[in-house]
């Protein structure tokens, strides 16, 4: 055993079993040997593609709805255009192209910003960006951004934020943490801690020996700093990740290497670790604060923005191999067996404000 593997066995043995929140953020988060601050996690060569690197039709989509959405804002100016964890920066550099050319009015006007954490990811965004980047500013949380208002966009960004896991053990819900077995390996045991019964979803009094329940009150608390912004400068926020839109009992905790699932203390600081995110957790954060939240699917989102429209036009002066990787872009996107129903989309604003392409407010 090495590594943050075993700094991680030592910390249990020094000071017992680990919350899977703090193992999270080890494992994530870690200044010398966490995921995040050490490794190349996207594209093909890393371990997850995300959105904005399957097709640039992403990106141009969620810059539309920026604009539509500062138009229902009220087109206040000057305001702040930001992306929270940006990744590579790809979204952020194929919004910024598309609002050039949709609007170069609106995209000037706008105080381009990044909400990042890791030094590394930060040098990798600002070569992504290119000339872009020299009018772009880095900040390393929502609280220090400018007082303006604030149009937002976080996608794949709550799932990476440690969760705490509930296991029913003797008939009561125990906090699940990291202990070592007797040959010195890492397993899941139930600890001592508990959870308040609020907090529970509705199927947890039937659940049975070993079911798991997930809280997650840093991501609750993350909604909330954005909803504040938004609520008291004005602005919109548009949030897209793998989740459900209903609370349940289920382990979702998932780690993966290289495209493929691996156990979750298998390879410590060198797979990512995910949950599926409570949107319904995320909706009730963001009413604390005033705003209304709107629900989707990510494939109905894109469909309702013009994917196919754009897909079209994209497609047109290609030939048929470069049309059939438009279309299986598509249905990677938003094809009901690929993200289109997996990923859902949160949208918020005050409530006056309608926001596109959804109805009405959920």
């Amino acid at each position: 055993m090495t590594g943050l593997k075993q700094r991680i066995a030592d910390l249990v043995l020094a000071s017992g079993p680990l919350s899977v929140a703090d193992y999270m953020a080890l494992c994530l988060f870690d200044p010398k040997q966490g995921y995040y601050t050490t490794r190349e996690p996207f594209g093909t060569e890393g371990d997850f593609t995300t959105a904005p690197e399957i097709s640039q039709m992403f990106g141009e989509l969620v810059a539309i709805w920026l604009r539509t959405a500062w138009d229902a804002a009220g087109r206040t100016s000057p305001f702040v255009l930001a992306e929270i964890g940006p990744g590579r920066g790809t979204l952020m550099k194929d919004m910024l192209r598309t609002l050039s050319k949709l609007d170069p009015a609106f995209a000037a006007q706008a105080s381009v910003a990044m909400v990042e954490t890791s030094p590394r990811l930060t040098d990798i965004q600002k070569r992504t960006l290119g000339d872009a980047a020299a009018r772009a500013s880095w900040h390393h949380s929502v609280d220090a951004l400018p007082h303006l208002p604030l149009f937002i966009v976080g996608n794949e960004l709550f799932d990476a934020i440690p969760i705490r896991q509930f296991v029913r053990a003797g008939g009561a819900w125990r906090e699940r943490a990291i202990d070592l077995d007797d040959a010195g390996n890492l397993r899941f045991v139930a600890g001592a801690g508990s959870v308040d019964p609020a907090l529970l979803p509705t199927d947890a009094a039937t659940a049975p020996e070993g079911a798991v329940v997930e809280v997650a009150p840093a991501r609750s608390a993350l909604m909330e700093t954005i909803a504040a912004r938004i609520s008291s400068s004005g602005g919109a926020g548009l949030f897209i990740d793998y989740g459900y839109l209903e609370p349940g009992v289920g382990d979702t905790l998932q780690a993966l290497r290289k495209h493929r699932y691996e156990d979750v203390l298998e390879s410590p600081g060198e797979a990512d670790l995910t949950s599926h995110v409570d949107f319904h957790a995320l909706a009730m954060a963001a009413r604390v604060h005033g705003l209304a939240p709107h629900f989707a699917t990510q494939g109905d989102f894109l469909l309702g923005m013009g994917l196919l429209e754009r897909a079209g036009s994209l497609g047109a002066p290609l030939d048929a191999a470069g049309r059939e990787k438009i279309h299986s872009e598509v249905e990677r996107l938003a094809g009901p067996d690929a993200m289109g129903n997996l990923f859902k989309v949160l949208a918020v604003a005050r409530p006056e404000i309608q926001l596109p392409p959804f109805s009405k407010a959920d």
